[in-house]
């Protein structure tokens, strides 16, 4: 029986990605050394590099005045990073809290800046988007910084924000590369791998040129996208097999047809799950419909008591990795890119197997 993996990250991976980096991993196209052995300053390793640029840049239409950096850090480096390389000399930065990771992002800002929390959700319980009529945006900010899906609470931006001259920044790290996504509207955009990207270990920052200035004085030089683009992302030694693997999955998405292809397949899975949720009185799912993620489901059993059964007997049915965040508890059903519907339908078709038997 195949089993599923529901993990929020690292997350699944696509099968024939995984076919084919265990075809060469011992041997990279004939060169007698696998891509882990390779000198990331070899022409071998920059033609993976520059061909992974360029099917990202193909996928995304990333405008020519953008660099892309595939860094060595995690998503998280980049709440220090941002500050660090956007204030620019200004002492102020707006940020929307929508749930956990958005709030990690402003407790590290703090430490640099002055931040206005221009829009806040807390008192919802992080369960809505708050109402772009209700933000408070500073005209003076180095930069806006929000969060488009919330991986622990299951919220997602499903518009993009109007925040006029101060340039717009993002993690996109649940959901990119899952939809299209107008790059021109953003300033930065920045994503962990470990989602639909690739194997953790690699963050991907996505930067319009005018916000490529030297980094504040003091600031390691690891961190400074303007050292970065002019290294070409070779600063120090990048995490070169999780960067091939990346080139490896934007390849396998331009072979399904692209973004909007990864948006209907998307939408359908997401659809599939939340209209079963909606139809039970077993299960349910806090977040406000409209703002529901298509990537990360959050939900809860009506007797929380039956958590762990639900967990073990799901397990022993081969679907992985359903226990939701310590901070909210409950389930939690990622399903990315690679997820296929076969496991949606796998787990919808146990979890009201469940209902039967527990309801």
């Amino acid at each position: 029986m195949r089993a599923f993996n529901f993990s929020a990250g690292p997350a699944t991976l696509p099968t024939e990605v995984l076919e084919q980096v265990q075809e060469e991993l011992l041997d990279w196209r004939g060169h007698g050394l696998s891509v882990m052995e390779l000198s990331h300053r070899g022409p071998e390793f920059m033609g993976i590099l520059a061909q992974a640029e360029t099917d990202l840049r193909d996928l995304l239409e990333i405008p020519e005045n953008y660099r892309v950096i595939f860094c060595q850090e995690g998503a998280s480096a980049h709440w220090d990073m941002i500050p660090l390389n956007l204030l620019q000399g200004r002492s102020r930065a707006d940020y929307i809290e929508t749930g956990y990771w958005s709030y990690r992002a402003i407790e590290e800002a703090r430490r640099y800046c002055q931040v206005n929390i221009a829009a806040s959700n807390r008192s919802d319980q992080f369960c809505a988007v708050p109402l772009l009529q209700d933000w408070r945006l500073d005209p003076n900010a180095a930069y806006v910084h929000y969060c488009s899906n919330e991986t622990i609470d299951g919220l997602e931006f499903h518009w993009i924000p109007e925040t006029g001259a101060v340039p717009l920044v993002v993690d996109m790290s649940s959901h990119f590369l899952s939809r299209p996504v107008p790059v021109g509207r953003f300033g930065m955009i920045y994503a962990g791998a470990q989602k639909n990207i690739g194997p953790a270990g690699l963050s991907l920052v996505i930067i319009r040129d005018d916000l490529l200035q030297p980094a504040t004085p003091g600031t390691p030089f690891l961190m400074s996208y303007h050292g970065q683009v002019l290294a070409n992302s070779m600063l120090n030694t990048p995490p070169t097999f999780t960067i091939w693997v990346a080139s490896l999955v934007f390849q396998w998405i331009k072979r399904q047809g692209g973004l909007a292809a990864m948006e209907v397949r998307n939408r359908e899975k997401s659809d599939l799950f939340y209209a079963a949720l909606d139809r039970s009185g077993f299960y349910r799912s806090a977040v406000k419909r409209s703002d529901r993620s298509r990537m990360n489901i959050p939900f809860h059993l009506r007797d929380p008591a039956l958590d762990e059964k639900f967990l073990k007997e799901a397990e022993a049915n081969h679907l992985l990795q359903l226990r939701g965040h310590r901070v909210v508890g409950g389930m939690r059903a990622s399903i990315y890119n690679a997820m296929p519907l076969e496991g949606v339908q796998a787990l919808l078709a146990f979890m009201a197997d469940f209902e039967r038997r527990y309801g």
